[in-house]
């Protein structure tokens, strides 16, 4: 037996008169929006409102009834609410007595949403409504044929990572993106990602001066490729050119070698070892090796040619190299908040532990928040901990969770999170400033790493406003609980400086909120900046195994589909990028004609002829 539409007039009612009075309570935050934003502020008061009740039931007897029930109203709540009301008149046989009042409606809705994001992340490609960001690696800095390449590929935005490399190198990617733009014809918005005050471990000692190469080989052990580096004088710099390192020499070595000569050397391990010269440019010589070599500042090497001796030479100073500390379920663990570098746990002759793994910790203000009792997660959620002292220097740490079999191993400059302490940080740190002074006036957004309130917001806005800046996106980084639960607050605080977006940023969030209610949490956020016209960019490990790998996972297709419902999708770098690119654009291409943020599209299958 279907409901009584005459029973279901007042429960509606109900709900609109609650949407237009959290409407009038917080006017003075309508009236401070922008223009272009005040329609979307009061659509995302009356969505607020309806989700202060639970709807469940109701929503069952409107689908009954072959009406809306309500769960795809986010972007025109109050108009949505007044569909449903007159329909439900009209089945009770009464004239519908609904006040008149202007509303965002189906069209209006959509039509915000689509201007909001088009002035934030540009026209995009045409095909596909959804934008592609990509994260920069160092190497987009030199290499100007990767940039043309993701360009190509279906990038609509550069993604700038400001808490790695320097203002020189992040100047040189925007300077290969504006030559790329000209040679393909496209456009491509650029987003600085602001580091924010990011809670890190310190460094760790250092032991030794080491580098590894290594050639790749099949599973039959043959090799694919072999080991490759850079030789180049004492006076450069140990580093890397995309993925083949670069490893200072001195001595007479480098002038005489020619193509086919070898250089021959005795690694760390005792094994005698040939690198054959493959090229020579300049004073540089590439070599290559079938076998895996460990290199060490200091170490001699020869140069050879038909087995006779040319000339000698040692390997200049390379990189110190620290190890990681090795930690297991019941290990403890002391987090001091000064810099001193961090030391493995100290053993007595027995093997029994005398002092535990010790190492620090950046932002040492945020001890005061952390109380005995509260856990603490370290590298993306990989260990975690529980504190069982502080005192305001050192903490005292019981590790309780991270692989039980061979443990984890926590390095230098990787994430802590503190998801019960509530921190007084502000979002914008002395290096933020610094950052936003060089490459605010040279980009078209600007994160917000570490958001918690509108007064982080606030502060962004007038620091920009103080560097005459004007028209800069801002996107509001959702990555800690205080984030996701003052979100109404943020989105309100944004929409009064737009443009605005807002990117789930799921790596930390998910340590922040627990992994088992990250799927709810990612809903609700995508829910409420549909509610406010506000774009949204889905991040963290989207294709990841692709990227690093070649090959995308089963889950992360899945979660590549999932992420055609916000306006626009980040992908991290890797040595497969490009590739990823070409796959994530394919996928939200075919998806397009499937889905539309919550709404299925019920386009013709070609499965459906029997």
């Amino acid at each position: 037996m279907n409901p009584s539409p005459e029973r279901l007039i007042t429960p509606l009612m109900e709900l609109r008169r609650r949407a237009l009075a959290l409407e009038q309570q917080y006017q003075d935050a309508v009236n401070q929006a922008a223009p272009g934003y005040r329609e979307s502020a009061r659509n995302l008061l009356h969505y607020l409102a309806l989700r202060q009740v639970d709807v469940r039931d109701l929503q069952d007897e409107l689908a009954a009834l072959g009406l809306s029930s309500l769960g795809r109203s986010e972007a025109h709540t109050l108009h949505t609410l007044d569909a449903v009301l007159i329909a439900l008149h009209c089945l009770a046989g009464r004239e519908p007595q609904i006040e008149p009042v202007a509303a965002v409606d189906f069209k209006l809705g959509r039509t915000l949403l689509q201007e909001h994001t088009r002035r934030l992340f540009g026209a995009g490609s045409g095909k596909r409504a959804v934008r592609i960001m990509v994260t920069m690696p160092t190497e987009a800095a030199g290499n100007p044929d990767l940039v043309r390449h993701l360009l190509a590929s279906g990038m609509d935005v550069m993604r700038i990572n400001c808490a790695h490399d320097n203002a020189e190198t992040w100047l040189r990617m925007i300077e290969n993106l504006r030559r790329a733009e000209r040679e393909l014809g496209r456009t491509c918005k650029v987003y600085a990602d602001l580091a924010g005050p990011k809670l890190r471990t310190g460094p760790l000692a250092t032991s030794a001066q080491v580098i590894k190469l290594r050639p790749e080989r099949d599973l039959r052990g043959c090799v694919l490729k072999p080991a490759r580096v850079w030789f180049t004088p004492k006076k450069e710099t140990a580093s890397s050119l995309g993925d083949v390192p670069i490893v200072p020499l001195s001595g007479d070595l480098l002038s005489p070698a020619q193509r086919g000569d070898v250089i021959a050397l005795t690694d760390t391990r005792g094994k005698s070892r040939e690198l054959k010269v493959v090229a020579k440019n300049d004073a540089s010589l590439l070599a290559e090796c079938d076998k895996t070599v460990y290199l060490e500042t200091g170490m001699a090497v020869r140069l050879l040619r038909k087995k006779g001796f040319v000339a000698e030479g040692r390997i200049g100073e390379l990189p110190s190299v620290a190890e990681p500390i090795l930690l297991r379920p019941g290990d403890r663990l002391i987090v001091t908040n000064d810099d001193a570098p961090g030391s493995p746990p100290a053993l007595n002759p027995r093997g029994e532990v005398v002092r535990p793994a010790q190492l620090s910790c950046t932002l040492g203000e945020s001890f005061a928040a952390v109380k005995p009792g509260e856990n603490i997660w370290f590298d993306d959620g990989k260990i975690c901990g529980r504190v069982l002292e502080n005192d305001g220097a050192r903490m005292l740490v019981e590790i309780i969770h991270t692989n039980p079999a061979a443990g984890a191993k926590l390095g230098a400059e990787k994430g802590i999170n503190l998801p019960g302490a509530k921190l007084d940080i502000p979002s914008l740190t002395q290096k933020d400033l610094d950052d936003l002074a060089v490459m605010a006036s040279r980009v078209d957004m600007i994160g917000l790493s570490f958001v918690r309130n509108p007064e982080d917001v606030r502060a962004l806005r007038e620091e920009m406003n103080r560097l005459k800046v004007r028209d800069v996106g801002v996107i509001l980084k959702i990555e800690t609980r205080a984030a996701f639960e003052n979100l109404p607050q943020l989105l309100l605080a944004g929409m009064q400086l737009p443009p605005v977006g807002v990117m789930v940023a799921r790596g930390d969030l998910a340590v922040e909120v627990g992994f088992e209610r990250l799927a709810e949490v990612q809903e609700e956020i995508l829910w409420l900046c549909e509610a406010a016209h506000v774009p949204v960019i889905w991040a963290t490990q989207v294709l990841e195994s692709m990227a690093k790998f070649g090959s995308p996972s089963r889950a992360e297709v899945s979660d590549a589909v999932m992420s055609g419902r916000a306006e626009c999708v980040m992908l991290n770098k890797g040595p497969y990028i490009v590739e990823a690119v070409r796959f994530l654009n394919g996928v939200l291409e075919r998806m397009e004609a499937h889905q539309s943020k919550k709404r299925a599209r019920l386009r013709r299958l070609s499965i459906s002829h029997l």
